[in-house]
């Protein structure tokens, strides 16, 4: 899957990078520009980051004991009601 839009970096290649030997986020941007334009798959990113990171043996969980990863924040929108319908004089 895609994870940046921006610059079409996909969760395999950050995966690969993990596998690589790639053991900070920040290296990973440096290498992809993952994350450096509109920042709206950086949560995302990084958790798939550190799961490759566990998963090669490369972090051995320091990762998320450096960055916390990014809670999705809950928005409730209200749709507002519709004006009632007048009666043609």
């Amino acid at each position: 899957m895609i994870v940046c839009l921006c610059h079409r970096i996909s969760d395999r290649e950050i995966v690969q990078a993990a596998r690589d030997g790639v053991t900070e986020f920040e290296a990973l941007q440096d290498e992809t520009c993952l994350s450096r334009n509109c920042g709206c798959c950086e949560a995302v990113a990084r958790e798939i980051f550190e799961a490759a990171c566990a998963d090669a043996g490369a972090c051995a969980g320091s990762c998320a004991a450096r960055r916390p990863v990014a809670t999705p924040t809950v928005v409730t929108v209200r749709r507002a009601e519709p004006a009632p319908l007048q009666a043609a004089a």
